[in-house]
């Protein structure tokens, strides 16, 4: 296993973590958890030590999560792993601090080596998270928390903001070789010496464990999610990806991409023109390039419809057949609050696009796009998996 300065901190961090929100019983904390499933999470965790990849992560949100680890967990050597929960700012204080003191209860761990606010999405969020500081500082001092940051499915201008106070170690947030928005924020955190760790890379990456044909092709020899293990640590900017298993043998893909992480530089040029040729093959290579140009935000845009997802949505599933990964996406939104925010389409033949799309090169375009992503992609309402 490669390891990884993991910010100011000093944590050696694996480029593998162990993310925990795929093996556990049950979404809800209060379901029973059968003999079965935590003998598989257990066999997850014994695997992932063996590996060398000893970061492992979690959510007081996560479900039976944290009490299943909390059965595993002490059994391995303490100064050998690094732990990681994560718990949602609360404007109550003591309703924070209650959240936390269950969260390390069911680890059954005495200090944290890595500790989270989940979900700093907005100025709500990182104000509630400012004002529990004084409480994580006190919890640093006692040794109760080694590396205090966050986590987010916020905009990269909120990203940025919260970086930029200077009192995080780290940021995990979204980056894949679909999404690339984020780049400003994890320069803003190398600037902070904070930590980075990426979200889902697997699934909000491109449903990458059930990958369309034609991406196949486009990334042979390779399996997609190799490439995207490859694209996404061919930055050393970025310290880890959360890879969430279900079974043990989920992490031999990962160790793969590891093991060719030397030849990323040879590796990732050819994939790369594939898929950019494809895109512009099937889209117009104009439209492949500049297809975001002067789209307003989805807080102003006519129905609050987000234009970016929509369209990007609508690319992927056009260029590289990326059905499935785009109705998941599609219909989560407008059911997924600050994680995934904004409208599908579904209203787009109903509203006046004159003004929301004036700087846009494709504003003539656009209305029509909308209807097939629409006709492409809609289906059943999604929601996220916590939901």
């Amino acid at each position: 296993m490669e390891y990884r300065r993991f910010g100011r901190t000093d944590y050696q961090v694996p480029v593998i973590s162990c993310g925990g929100m795929r093996y556990q019983e049950s979404w809800k904390g209060s379901d029973p958890v059968s003999d079965e499933s935590q003998k598989n999470l257990e066999a997850c965790i014994h695997r992932a030590f063996e590996l060398g990849i000893n970061h492992i992560e979690t959510a007081r949100g996560y479900g039976t999560s944290e009490y299943q680890l909390g059965k595993v967990l002490p059994t391995l050597p303490r100064e050998k792993i690094l732990v990681q929960t994560k718990v949602g700012p609360s404007e109550n204080l003591d309703k924070f601090k209650t959240a936390v003191e269950k969260s390390m209860g069911l680890l059954n761990m005495d200090y944290l080596d890595v500790f989270s606010f989940h979900g700093i999405n907005d100025d709500k969020t990182l104000g509630w998270a400012l004002n529990a500081m004084d409480t994580i500082n006190e919890w640093k001092k006692e040794g109760r928390i080694r590396d205090v940051g966050f986590s987010t499915h916020g905009p990269t201008d909120i990203i940025v903001k919260t970086l930029k106070t200077g009192l995080f170690d780290h940021v995990n947030l979204h980056y894949y070789y679909i999404w690339q928005d984020n780049w400003a924020a994890i320069e803003e955190a190398q600037r902070q010496d904070s930590g980075v760790f990426i979200i889902s890379p697997n699934d909000k990456g491109g449903m990458l464990y059930k990958p369309s044909d034609k991406l196949c092709e486009l990334t042979a020899p390779y399996h997609p999610m190799i490439f995207n293990d490859l694209f996404c640590l061919s930055h050393p900017e970025i310290h880890t990806l959360s890879c969430g298993v279900s079974r043990p043998e989920d992490f031999d893909i990962h160790v793969e991409a590891v093991e060719l992480l030397p030849r990323a530089a040879e590796i990732l040029p050819p994939i790369l023109e594939r898929l950019k040729e494809a895109m512009a093959q099937e889209l117009g290579e104009d439209w492949a390039e500049n297809w975001d140009e002067g789209l307003p935000i989805w807080s102003d845009t006519p129905g609050e419809i987000n234009l970016h997802w929509v369209l990007r949505l609508r690319n992927l599933a056009i260029a590289f057949e990326m059905i499935g990964y785009g109705k998941m996406r599609y219909n989560m939104l407008g059911n997924a609050g600050p994680w995934f925010p904004g409208q599908n389409a579904s209203t787009a033949g109903e509203q006046d696009w004159e003004a929301a799309l004036s700087g846009s090169p494709y504003a003539e375009q656009i209305p029509g796009y909308l209807a097939q992503a629409d006709e492409m992609l809609k289906g059943e309402k999604g929601k996220r998996l916590q939901d």
